[in-house]
């Protein structure tokens, strides 16, 4: 798996807030209906484009934010997911990482990955969708408050 290069921070659009359930596109359609309770705060880095052609997707830990709201965050590290056979990662971003977020953030996208192969199965969708794991920078790992 190759490494990924880092920002320290990022300009961040909340599309969609923490404890919400709709993931919504840029133009503000629907793009996604959680079976859970989003964990976190989920947005959009300003200036930016992924390989879906959409700009890149941000995950904001911390407390709840306003859908439309934007904040300049600390980059802590990257979610890897594959979604129809596209990279789809997601910018992991707050103030610190703790093990338990980490746990969550991992239980959250192994489900998701489920829904969105679904999803996509009944949109005609195809290559592989999977979540592969969290990558954390060497310099970010600091941040991670690691059990005593």
């Amino acid at each position: 798996m190759a490494s990924l290069s880092f920002p320290n921070e990022l300009e961040v659009r909340i599309d969609t807030e923490r404890g919400g359930f709709v993931k919504r596109r840029d133009d503000g359609r629907v793009d996604f209906v959680s079976p859970l309770p989003c964990p976190f705060n989920y947005g959009s880095a300003r200036d930016t484009l992924a390989d879906d052609g959409d700009r890149e997707d941000v995950l904001v830990l911390g407390e709840k934010l306003e859908r439309g709201s934007e904040v300049r965050v600390a980059v802590l590290g990257r979610v890897r997911f594959i979604d129809a056979g596209v990279a789809d990662h997601k910018w992991l971003c707050g103030e610190s990482l703790s093990p338990r977020e980490i746990k969550r953030i991992n239980r959250f996208f192994r489900l998701y990955a489920r829904a969105k192969r679904l999803l996509n199965a009944l949109r005609g969708a195809h290559g592989p969708t999977r979540f592969e794991g969290i990558e954390v920078p060497e310099t970010s790992l600091a941040a991670i408050e690691l059990p005593g």
